[in-house]
Order: structure tokens, then sequence, then C-alpha cells
């Protein structure tokens, strides 16, 4: 990059800043936040902790930590600023919301929300905080634009722990990962920056009755991830009636045995003409194509026959590693279009990875709940500006293929899913 190239990218920055500067209250708290957001862009070489950060900019590494625990700005705020400014960046009628977890690896027992859980990180149970995130999936690009951190019921149940740590009172009650994760979209779709109809997210919201419930009230169609354990009825159910034996009240019809069925059971039955190759993305390496198939089912709820759902079936090209989807859109919905939006989910896993890479989102050193939020406010604006950055240069904003961690992780397709050509 020559020096005009870097002039104008500072330039643009400062630009970028400006647009957020308000939503910071007074002015040495406006340019502390500038030089945070500076300092998460240009540190790369080590951990973007206060100390490292202060090195960049003129900022000491007791103002950067002061600007993250114990400045009053509201991290709400420039969140709703944030996506507003989004919204005429990402806006597209093909958008879909996108809601997933990350987890941050910490040591100690005094940091907001630390407790011993399971780790997706790590992919085992560890001391950590679960960090729960909305994402914005379009065909102009994606990010970040929500968070909120889980407090597990030990640290609920403990008053005078969630006090040291900095915990608001309206904090303090148990709030569970899926109600986070409405939470945060109802804000969103409250807000009315960010527009879409349907939304995707892995299978710990799919197993969840209460989360497509709350989906379906916000009037949103999903697409969610389910386990192959996941059971189902038929769509027309069939009925058995026992024979009156005389004497006492006729009994009641009961459902025939043998049609609840797992979704890999599902699956396996469908014969081989059912199955149709859908590429649902344009990848580095060429059109990511898979073999899909759909049918109406009756999830079960409550131990009984549910409401009418699309029962979503994928699997590779050579007909490895299945997956599994549960959607509530209605019955002439294109298999096209329930693919697309299955298939948007990951987008947020490599979302996570860039953020943390790029930015230092997992990189912060504060105990405190506020610091916890501030710090990531600035991660998701600064992943923003990068954002900016590749759309004014007309480049595509990340490698159209699964994330890490995935079938296929990021930079090699899974076996059997390119298509030559």
């Amino acid at each position: 990059m020559d020096a005009a190239a870097f002039g104008q990218v500072y330039q643009d920055f400062q630009e970028f800043h400006a647009y957020f500067a308000g939503r910071f209250g007074r002015r040495e708290t406006r340019d502390h936040s500038r030089h945070y957001l500076q300092a998460l862009l240009v540190q790369s070489g080590e951990r973007r902790n206060a100390e490292n950060l202060s090195e960049t900019v003129p900022v000491s590494a007791r103002g950067m930590q002061r600007f993250l625990t114990e400045s009053p700005w509201d991290d709400d705020a420039v969140i709703g600023r944030l996506q507003e400014y989004l919204g005429t960046r990402l806006g597209h009628p093909e958008a879909v919301w996108v809601l997933d977890g990350s987890d941050f690896p910490k040591q100690g027992r005094k940091s907001a929300g630390v407790a011993r859980q399971y780790c997706g990180r790590l992919g085992k149970v560890a001391n950590c905080q679960a960090g729960m995130f909305l994402a914005y999936v379009s065909p102009l690009g994606r990010a970040l634009v929500d968070k909120r951190l889980y407090l597990p019921e030990s640290w609920t149940s403990d008053p005078e722990r969630c006090q040291a740590a900095g915990v608001p009172a309206e904090r303090r009650g148990y709030c569970s990962k899926t109600e986070l994760a409405l939470e945060m979209l109802e804000r969103a779709l409250t807000q009315g920056h960010l527009k879409a109809r349907w939304v995707a997210a892995d299978d710990a919201f799919g197993m969840s009755p209460s989360f497509r419930e709350g989906l379906a009230a916000l009037g949103m169609r999903y697409v969610l991830d389910v386990p192959p354990s996941f059971t189902a009825w038929p769509l027309e159910l069939e009925w058995t009636s026992p024979p009156y034996q005389g004497r006492g009240a006729p009994r009641k019809p009961r459902l025939q045995d043998g049609q609840l069925r797992t979704m890999e059971q599902r699956a396996a039955a469908i014969p081989t003409e059912a199955w149709r190759e859908i590429t649902v993305a344009e990848g580095s390496q060429g059109p990511r194509s898979y073999l899909f198939s759909a049918q109406m089912v009756r999830p079960t709820s409550r131990r009984k026959p549910g409401e009418i759902h699309w029962a979503i079936y994928r699997r590779n090209l050579d007909g490895s590693e299945p997956r599994y989807y549960l959607s509530n859109a209605p019955e002439d919905t294109p298999v096209e279009t329930l693919a697309y939006v299955g298939g948007s989910r990951w987008r947020i896993e490599t979302e996570f990875e860039t953020e943390k890479s790029d930015v230092g989102l997992d990189e912060y050193e504060t105990r405190t709940w506020t610091g916890w939020h501030h710090h990531v406010a600035l991660c998701l604006l600064a992943g923003a500006f990068l954002l900016s950055l590749q759309q004014a240069w007309g480049k595509k904003d990340a490698p159209d293929h699964e994330a890490a961690g995935l079938p296929g992780g990021a930079g090699n397709a899974a076996q059997g899913t390119v298509r030559a050509g």
C-alpha cells in the first residue's frame, strides 16, 4: 500500500469513527474510543490487551483500561448506531439473521460469567465465558451486529459475586442462551435498521421448542439445524381404536406404533431419485453443491405431534456428512430457498474467526461486565470498518466456504461438496 492509499484509509477511518463519536459522550471519551478502535485495527503482532494497544496510540495502558471498565458510555447505543450504519451497506431482500455463541477460555472465577461449562473453542468442558451473538448475512456481506454475555446459574444465584463483577441489577436474573438470542433479535427488529425475514441457527437452538415458538411469535421464518436424533411424526397421522370390551367408557383412539422416527431414520428411507443437487454458494474452489431432500412432518412437541414443519435433509455429493434442518416455512417454499437459508448459518463461524484474528475479539483482559461489553462492542465496530474497506475496494467480504470446525474447514472444501466447473 503506497502513501496515498494509506492516507485514504486513514481518512476513511476518521469519517467512520465520526459516525459513532456522538454515542461515546464527552470529548475525552470520544478520543479514547477512536484510539482504542484504531489500536484494534493496527495491533496484530501481540495480544490486544490494554498494555499492547497503548503502544500504538497516544494513550496510556491505564487510560485504555479505564476507558473499558469505568467510562459510562452506553454500548447498546453504539450497537444501535452500528446496525444503522450497516443497514445501507448490507441490507438485502435475501438477508438472513444468524444466531450463535462463541466461547472465551478464561482462568480464575472472578471474570463476569466465567464458569466450568462446555467451551466450543476447546471442544470440552473448561473454564470460559460464553458470548451470544447476532449476525446479519446477506449477498452484500456479513457482520456481527449484537452481543450478550451469558451468566450461568452459578452466577445468578450469587448476588455478591455479580455485584463484584459489576453486573447490573437488572441483569442478575437467570436468562438462558436462547432467551438472550431472542432478546437480541427482537431488539434489532424493533430498531428496524436491518431487515430480514429468515433466521438460521445451530442445533442447540433448533432443539428448543420455546426458541422456535419465540421466533414464530416474532413473525420470523426459520431454518434451524437439528441433530440426527431429533424426532418427528409423518404429515398424515395414522390412528388405531382399541376394540370395545363391552363395559366402561370406550378407549380413546391412539397413534399407531412405528410412526415416530428420527431425522436420521427418515433420511435413510428416502429413495435415491428424491434427492436433488442444489448449489448453495459460489465458493473460492468452485460452486458448493450438496444433495437435498425435504418433506413435511410434525416435529415432536411435548411428546405429541406438533405443528406442520419442513424437514430438510442434506448430504455431500458422495453421500457423506449428513445434516438435518427444521423449518416453519410455508408449504410452497422452494427447497432451493430452504437450502440457501440453512447454508447461511456457518458464515457466523467464519466471522468469529475473522474478528478474533483481525481485531482481537477474544484478546481482552478485563474481568468486569462493563469491560467485556465495551471491548466486544468496539470489536464489532472494527469488523464493520474492515467490511467497509472491502466493499470500497470491490472485494468479496470473505471466502465463501464453511468455517473451521465444520465439514470442510476454512480454506478447504469438504470432500464431495465442490462441483468442478
